[in-house]
């Protein structure tokens, strides 16, 4: 398997100083540092590190659909990632930092496994952390989905998306951990 190094991208936006930090760890390189540190990367695919600026959703969408395709996701399961991704930074760009487009925004995708059912099964964690105000819990309720209107469905989508989802403030920091499982294709089931 041919052996490339870490990738390190900065994605400058044309009209200022935004900038997007983003480091891929190639997987040949991520396994022999398991192997030397003792799995301190513990399956760190990629690091992105933001401003809470909406204008660069566009690009975080776009690695996360490169991300989950190259994991094994269904193209589904790689929409759904996706857009709970997508509704996860907007509503820490609405909510957390009330519109600020110079808030900081970190986010960590790790590859993980567990045993379900005596069954191995990977799957790609993502946290979100962002250094706004801690959130009431009573006040991250979900609208009805009966009522017709715009917005507040974003909490819905992500729980719909993903198969855990976590909140939790540590240290001054709300942490959101979010995780999809790669589910093998469908296989026929004969009598």
């Amino acid at each position: 398997m041919e052996r490339c190094g870490d990738i390190a991208s900065h994605a400058k936006q044309s009209c200022g100083e935004t900038e997007i930090h983003m480091k891929v760890l190639h997987t040949v390189r991520r396994n022999k540092a398991k192997e030397r540190n003792g799995d301190s990367s513990r399956g760190l695919l990629l690091r992105l590190e933001l401003p809470s600026d909406p204008s660069l959703l566009c690009a975080v969408r776009g690695a996360v659909e490169r991300l989950t395709e190259a994991f094994g996701f269904s193209a589904p399961d790689c929409r759904a990632v996706t857009r709970a991704v997508d509704e996860a930074l907007t509503n820490i760009i609405r909510h957390a930092y009330k519109g600020r487009l110079d808030r900081p925004i970190e986010m960590s995708f790790r590859s993980i496994h567990r045993n379900a059912d005596h069954k191995p099964s990977e799957g790609l964690e993502i946290l979100l952390c962002d250094r706004g105000p801690s959130i009431e819990r009573a006040k991250l309720c979900m609208r009805a989905l009966e009522e017709v209107r715009p917005g507040g469905l974003g909490l819905h989508f992500i729980q719909q998306s993903m198969d855990v989802v976590e909140f939790k403030r540590a240290n001054g920091t709300n942490r959101l951990r979010l995780v999809k499982y790669v589910r093998g294709p469908k296989q026929d089931v004969k009598s």
